[in-house]
C-alpha cells in the first residue's frame, strides 16, 4: 500500500527531528526551540495514528461497511488537529513561565544549526507527502504534509527569533516567540478539525467535479432521455454520485441498461474513481417519496 509507505517515511522523519530539536533545546535552554521540539512529538503521534487509519481506510468493503472504510482518514486529520491544539496549550504554559522569569540562552549557534537540519528533513518529507496526497487523493497524507510544512516555517521563524535574542540581549523575546508559534499552529489545528468534521458530514464533490458530471449528463441527453435529482458525496478518497435516468417506457430493459452502462463509463472517465449509482425510471414516473415532497412544497 503506497500511502502507508509515505506515512512510514513521515514517522522516521519525526523521530529524527525529535532528536535534533530536543538536542537544540537542551543546548540552548530556549523555550522557542522547546516549542519547536514539542511540535515534532505531535508530528510523530499524528503520523502513527494516520498510518493506523489509512490501513483501516484501505480495507475492502464488508457486510457491516458496504461502502468501505474510507472515512477513517478523516479521524486521522481530526486527531492530528487535537494533538496540535494540545501542543499549543503546553507551549503557551511553558512560555508564560519563562516570560515571568527570563533566563539567558547558551550555545545558540549550534542549537540553531540543529534546528535547521531538522527543518530540511521536514521540508523534504512534507513536499513528498503533499505530492503523494494529490496523486492518491488522500486527506491523511495532505493533513500530515501540511502540518510538516507548517513546522518548517515555524522552525525557520524560531531560529531567526532566537538569533535576534542573542544579538539584542532581549531574553523576554524568546518566550514571546514561543507564544507566537503556539498561536500559528493553533490556526493550522482549526483548519484540520474543520475539514475533518466537514468530511464526516458527507460533503458534496468539488465544483469542478460536479461540473464534469453535469457535462457528461448533458452529452447523453437524447429525445426521451433526461436526468434529475443528482447528488454527490465524498468519503476521503472515495467519490460517489447518484441520480435518476428517465427513459421512454416502451424501451426494453436491455436497451435501457445498455444506455445506462454508457453513461457510467463516461462518468468514470470524466471523474476517476467515481462510484456511480443510476436509478432507471420511465419518462413520466417519479419515486413516491419525491412526489410527496414536491406536493408538500
Amino acid at each position: 500500500m503506497k500511502v502507508a509507505h509515505y506515512l512510514r517515511a513521515s514517522i522516521a522523519a519525526a523521530v529524527a527531528t525529535i532528536v535534533l530539536k530536543t538536542a537544540a533545546w537542551w543546548l540552548t535552554g530556549s523555550v522557542g526551540l522547546l516549542s519547536d521540539a514539542m511540535e515534532s512529538f505531535v508530528n510523530l503521534a499524528a503520523a502513527v495514528f494516520a498510518l493506523a487509519m489509512v490501513t483501516i481506510a484501505h480495507a475492502p468493503a464488508d457486510e457491516d461497511h458496504p461502502f468501505g472504510h474510507g472515512k477513517a482518514e478523516y479521524f486521522s486529520s481530526g486527531f492530528e488537529g487535537l494533538l496540535i491544539l494540545g501542543a499549543a496549550l503546553a507551549i503557551i504554559w511553558a512560555a508564560v513561565q519563562r516570560l515571568l522569569l527570563p533566563e539567558p540562552l547558551d550555545r545558540l549557534g549550534l542549537g540553531v544549526a540543529l534546528s535547521m537540519v531538522s527543518s530540511a528533513i521536514n521540508g523534504g518529507v512534507a513536499w513528498m507527502l503533499l505530492r503523494a496526497a494529490r496523486e492518491h487523493d488522500s486527506i491523511a497524507l495532505e493533513a500530515d504534509g501540511r502540518h510538516l510544512m507548517t513546522d518548517v516555517w515555524t522552525s525557520i521563524g524560531v531560529a531567526a527569533g532566537v538569533l535576534l535574542v542573542s544579538l539584542t540581549g532581549w531574553w523576554w523575546l524568546d518566550p514571546l516567540l514561543a507564544i507566537a508559534v503556539a498561536l500559528n499552529i493553533t490556526r493550522e489545528a482549526w483548519g484540520l478539525l474543520r475539514r475533518s468534521i466537514d468530511g464526516l458530514m458527507d460533503r458534496a464533490l468539488s465544483e469542478a467535479e460536479q461540473a464534469a458530471i453535469r457535462r457528461v449528463l448533458a452529452e447523453h441527453v437524447r429525445e426521451g432521455i433526461r436526468f434529475d435529482h443528482l447528488r454527490t458525496r465524498r468519503a476521503a478518497r472515495d467519490k460517489f454520485c447518484q441520480f435518476h435516468m428517465h427513459v421512454p417506457g416502451r424501451w426494453s430493459l436491455w436497451l435501457a441498461a445498455s444506455r445506462r452502462a454508457a453513461v457510467e463509463r463516461a462518468l468514470s472517465q470524466a471523474v476517476p474513481g467515481l462510484k456511480v449509482t443510476i436509478e432507471l425510471l420511465p419518462q413520466s414516473v417519479e419515486p413516491a417519496g419525491l412526489q410527496e415532497t414536491q406536493e408538500q412544497a
